[in-house]
Formats: C-alpha cells, sequence, structure tokens
C-alpha cells in the first residue's frame, strides 16, 4: 500500500479522533459527578434575582449589612445567567451550565491542535493531562464557569489570526466586550491579545494592531458601569483577600493534593510547549501566565490551557493506537456526564435544616457567615453582614472579616454585627475560634455548618 509520508490510513485516523472526544467526554463526565456549587457563585444568582425583581441595577450589594453604596456592579450578565439557570433548575442547572463550559472548553482546545496539525494521538494525551491539573475549577462550579469557556475561544481565534491573518482580528472586540459583563478574568484574556497584537500582528499591520488593541481596552468599559468599570477591576485586584492570598486568591500550597498534581502536569505540558518552539507572542504570553500562577493558584487553568496545543506540537509524532471502543466509551462518559447532572452536585455549605433554622433565628437581622455559607444566606433570601463580592466593602470591614475568617484575635469585632446567629464552617478557623471562646452557643450542626446563637 503506497501511502505519502506522514499520511495515516483512514481508520486509524479516526480512531485517533475519536481519543481525542474521549479526553473531552472525561472532563465532562468528571465535572459532573464531582461538581458542587462553591464559593462566588450564589451571590451572582441573588444579585440577579434583584435586577428582574427591581427591574433596575443595583449600585450596592442589597443583601448586606455592611456599607456598600457606589459599588460599580460590572458582571450584570453573568448574574442575570446564574440567576436564568437558578430559576429553571437551581443547582442541577448551575452544574448543568459548569458541564457544558467544560465541554466546550475541551472542544475548542481539540480544534486548535488540530487547526495546528498537531497528531491526534498527543492532542489526547495532553488533554488528559488538563484534567488533573485543573480539576479543581473543573468541578467547583463557580463565576468563573463563564471564561472557562470562552478564553480557549479567544485562543483559538488568536492563533487562526497568527497562521492566516485577516480582518477577523476584529473578532476580538465584541468578544472581550461580553466576556468583561460576564466575569473579571477577562483582564487575562485582554493581556493574551495584547501579546498577540503588539509581539505578532504589529509587525506586518502595526497601525491595525494598535486600533484592534484599544478597542479591545474600550470594550472592557461595555458594561453598565461604563467609566467606573476600572475602578471595579482595580477593587477586585486589591481586595484585602488578594493582598493576603487568602480563599480564591491563594497561592499554590505544597500541601494541597490538587496543586502537586496541577505542578507536576503543568510542568509537563510546559516543558513539550517550549520544545515546539513557539512563536514570540506565546512566548509572552506563557510568560505572563506563569506569573499569574506563581501569584494565584487559580490562575493556572489559564496557563496550561494556553500551553495545550504548543505542547501537543512539541510531544511529536505519535502512535496510531486502535481504538475500536472508542465511540461506546465516549457514550458511557457522556452518559455519566447526564447521571450526574441529574444527581445533582455536591454538597458543600450547609444542610435545608440548619440553613432554615439560621434565617428563621436570625428573623431579618444580619448573619455573620463564612464564605459559601454567607451566599447560601443571600441566596435564600437572607441578610449578611459581609461576604461576596468582597472588593464591593470598605476596606476597613474588608480586614475585620478576613481577620474574622482567620480566627485572629483583632476579628472578635465582627462578632458585633451579629445580633443573633452566627454560621461557620466546622472546620475552620472561625469555627475553632468561636469554640474556645464559649462566648456563642452551638444550636445545631451539620456535615458543612455549624450554627451558634447568643447566650
Amino acid at each position: 500500500m503506497n501511502l505519502e509520508a506522514g499520511a495515516v490510513p483512514r481508520p486509524a485516523a479516526r480512531a485517533a479522533t475519536a481519543s481525542v472526544w474521549i479526553s473531552v467526554a472525561l472532563a465532562a463526565a468528571l465535572s459532573a459527578v464531582l461538581g458542587a456549587v462553591a464559593a462566588d457563585a450564589r451571590w451572582l444568582a441573588a444579585l440577579g434575582a434583584y435586577v428582574v425583581r427591581q427591574g433596575s441595577i443595583p449600585d450596592f450589594v442589597p443583601f448586606a449589612a455592611a456599607p456598600t453604596h457606589g459599588w460599580p456592579n460590572v458582571p450584570v450578565l453573568g448574574e442575570l445567567v446564574f440567576h436564568a439557570l437558578d430559576a429553571v433548575g437551581g443547582d442541577r442547572a448551575l452544574l448543568g451550565a459548569q458541564v457544558a463550559a467544560v465541554t466546550l472548553a475541551f472542544s475548542l482546545l481539540a480544534a486548535d491542535a488540530r487547526r495546528a496539525r498537531a497528531d491526534d494521538s498527543r492532542t489526547t494525551l495532553v488533554l488528559l493531562l488538563l484534567i488533573p491539573a485543573t480539576l479543581a475549577e473543573l468541578a467547583n462550579v463557580r463565576s468563573q464557569l463563564f471564561s472557562i469557556a470562552v478564553f480557549p475561544l479567544l485562543v483559538l481565534l488568536l492563533r487562526a489570526e497568527a497562521r492566516r491573518p485577516s480582518r477577523r482580528v476584529w473578532l476580538v472586540v465584541p468578544l472581550i466586550a461580553l466576556w468583561s459583563n460576564l466575569h473579571g478574568a477577562v483582564l487575562t484574556g485582554l493581556a493574551v491579545a495584547a501579546a498577540y497584537l503588539l509581539f505578532e500582528r504589529a509587525r506586518r499591520e502595526a497601525l491595525l494592531a494598535v486600533c484592534v488593541l484599544a478597542a479591545s481596552v474600550l470594550a472592557v468599559f461595555a458594561t453598565p458601569a461604563l467609566w467606573r468599570t476600572g475602578d471595579y477591576y482595580a477593587g477586585v485586584l486589591r481586595n484585602e483577600a488578594a493582598r493576603r492570598g487568602i480563599g480564591l486568591w491563594a497561592p499554590l500550597s505544597p500541601t494541597s493534593t490538587l496543586d502537586l498534581a496541577f505542578v507536576v502536569c503543568a510542568v509537563a505540558i510546559a516543558f513539550a510547549a517550549l520544545r515546539s518552539r513557539p512563536r514570540l507572542w506565546e512566548l509572552v504570553a506563557l510568560a505572563g501566565l506563569a506569573l499569574l500562577t506563581a501569584r494565584t493558584a487559580r490562575g493556572g487553568i489559564w496557563l496550561v490551557f494556553f500551553a495545550a496545543t504548543p505542547a501537543a506540537l512539541g510531544l511529536g509524532p505519535g502512535g496510531n493506537a486502535r481504538m475500536r471502543l472508542a465511540l461506546p466509551v465516549v457514550a458511557v462518559l457522556l452518559g455519566l456526564a447526564v447521571l450526574g447532572i441529574a444527581q445533582g452536585p455536591r454538597q458543600l455549605g450547609a444542610g435545608d435544616d440548619v440553613l432554615g433554622r439560621a434565617l428563621a433565628d436570625a428573623d431579618g437581622t444580619p448573619v455573620l457567615a463564612t464564605d459559601i455559607l454567607a451566599e447560601q444566606v443571600a441566596h435564600a433570601g437572607g441578610r449578611v453582614w459581609i461576604g461576596n463580592p468582597i472588593d464591593a466593602f470598605s476596606r476597613r470591614d474588608q480586614r475585620l472579616y478576613l481577620d474574622w475568617l482567620q480566627g485572629k484575635p483583632g476579628g472578635d469585632a465582627a462578632l458585633e454585627h451579629a445580633p443573633r446567629v452566627v454560621l461557620v464552617r466546622p472546620d475552620s478557623a472561625a469555627a475553632k475560634r468561636l469554640a474556645r471562646r464559649g462566648t456563642l452557643r452551638e444550636v445545631a450542626r451539620d456535615d458543612g455548618a455549624v450554627l451558634y446563637e447568643r447566650r
């Protein structure tokens, strides 16, 4: 049989392609089965419900007692989407959206690798490495789900333009505008786009590159907050949690199994990516994303997503393993994803009984609660003293709240803002300090929460 150099027999090519879809289906299945609605999710639905109910966009956090007036509310579209999902199917709908975002992301990454002419079997290997590297982001439903879908789309567009420049580069502008109304990771996307425009496109079409970049920067401000959008993002980047590096802003930890898995997989992916000799703009983007990852662990997903295609190229040609069971495997994995969504997400916060009692006993007064529990209270129609979005509050209140979350003596003053009810996670530093002090009495608990009330 006579084949051109590098050609693959058609059945083997189909098998290799099917192996890629196994990777996509596996990511979707794990997202569904392990999924949980985590912190930084329910506050969006609560704000979206307020927008729909009142017919106006608040410049404050309506479910919080601490002052927030004048807050530039930027991600209104994200709030409305989360509210719509919540209204349609509750936590199951949110999990379904997460699975859809993960499926789209891995499909786009596979498409980007294929357009770059990466070997399908090597693309499969890289996609499989991405799963343990990003498992925390795949399994935890947060507002970040929007960016999980949009970031690979932006990268696909930029790499298509790098291979064959065209006027389609202007699509970056509306994509940035849409993204800015959904999630703050738009700034990461803007930085990657800037790397392409300045270090690649400007070599050929300097004026066009500068115009697209300028328009993209302006597109970030195409939100309900308009010119105050910059204040919103400044607040997000400079909030007290980001300054301390805790919660969603925590750096990589040597004691975290997920972080160690990320490091091992990310090093392998990065090494393979550098072997492919990426273009200058890609090197600049990789360096910037590596710095972001060093600062905060959750930024690592953008690094490995961006490095996926050059990593598949850097691994070189692969074998053509026979995979006659590929389609049945994909079907089983997708069935598992559907089953996971139908079963619903894992419970991370308070159960219905503890949450219901907390709301009843608070009787409209502000509840002092830790991260996800505060969002549960807000989502259920209660009031909290402070919670997410933490950047909406004064720096003084942020510091006091975080001192309390971290179990510091200086945080005890936060208890003065909860006339009746305090809700904490059993394993939290705040819970341990409350138990030691003995000034409040425990009245209820479950696996996700402990309810304290005034004696």
